[in-house]
């Protein structure tokens, strides 16, 4: 669980959290995001988790393929 700020909307406090885990490799290219996992560890409705990997699906950052699950997107290598 994480300490949520009230001024904010709880969805996008957590999708912050999946950005910073995708950037540091804690979620690595091609690792299931799990809807279920996250309301766990959230402590959060389906509903909100479902805008979550709206949003990061929106950005590219994971891929979500129907019948099987989100996962992170394959993401291009920074340049040097």
């Amino acid at each position: 669980m994480i300490d949520y700020d009230p001024t904010r909307p709880k969805w996008e406090q957590i999708a912050e959290v999946l950005r910073e885990r995708i950037a540091d490799g804690t979620l690595p290219p091609r690792a299931l995001v799990s809807e279920v996992q996250m309301e766990s560890e959230f402590g959060v409705a389906r509903g909100t988790v479902r805008k979550v990997t709206a949003a990061l699906r929106e950005e590219g950052l994971i891929i979500t393929t129907p019948g099987m699950g989100s996962f992170v997107a394959e993401l291009p290598a920074p340049e040097a």
